[in-house]
């Protein structure tokens, strides 16, 4: 990546960054075999996508709904974009069979403080 003009991010090793002369960006994230790629631009993206299949095997897998474990939501016509642990946090109540605990709006009764000793 670095190669090709990108720059590794230098809070998170995973992003590389690229910038080009219309003040855009592309991000890549980078984590195991998965990989997310944010721009603007489809052609941006699609040119990048050629890229790395000539040099990767790879699989695409369309728009993102999921990664990591975080739900992606997506409402085009008010450009608004919601990130969820929902599903994930399901599962793990499942696994630890506390799927049908009663929810509470905070982990800690509301007259509780918190404070340093």
């Amino acid at each position: 990546m670095i190669r090709i003009g990108y720059k590794k991010c230098e809070y998170d090793f995973s992003v590389y960054v690229k910038s080009f002369d219309d003040d855009s960006f592309i991000f890549m994230l980078l984590y195991m075999d998965d990989m997310l790629i944010v721009i603007k631009s489809m052609s941006k993206v699609n040119k990048l996508k050629t890229l790395l299949s000539r040099e990767f095997d790879m699989k695409d897998l369309g728009v993102v709904k999921k990664i990591l474990g975080i739900d992606i939501h997506r409402d085009r016509a008010t450009m608004r974009l919601w990130l969820s642990w929902h599903s994930f946090v399901e599962k793990v109540l499942e696994r630890f069979n506390m799927d049908n605990t009663k929810p509470v709006s905070t982990p800690l009764a509301n007259h509780l403080r918190l404070s340093i000793v």
